[in-house]
């Protein structure tokens, strides 16, 4: 008997296509930079990789409280 081989993928998030959130991520942010300069898109991306390690600080912040005696 052979075992059937499955996209592993598929078993974590059903339904979930990680290529099509790609395309949608990069769509977003394609029209939100359209008709920017150079230097505003670099502004724009330091601005979210804050956004996000400040989100980040906070989560595990969050953990470390619940996780105390």
């Amino acid at each position: 008997m052979t075992k059937q081989k499955t996209d592993w993928r598929q078993d974590i998030i059903p339904g979930y296509d990680p290529v099509q959130c790609k395309r949608e991520a990069h769509a977003m942010i394609r029209e939100e930079t359209k008709g920017m300069t150079q230097e505003e898109i670099r502004e724009y991306f330091r601005k979210g990789s804050e956004s996000f390690r400040e989100e980040q600080r906070l989560r595990r912040a969050e953990l470390a409280a619940k996780n105390q005696p």
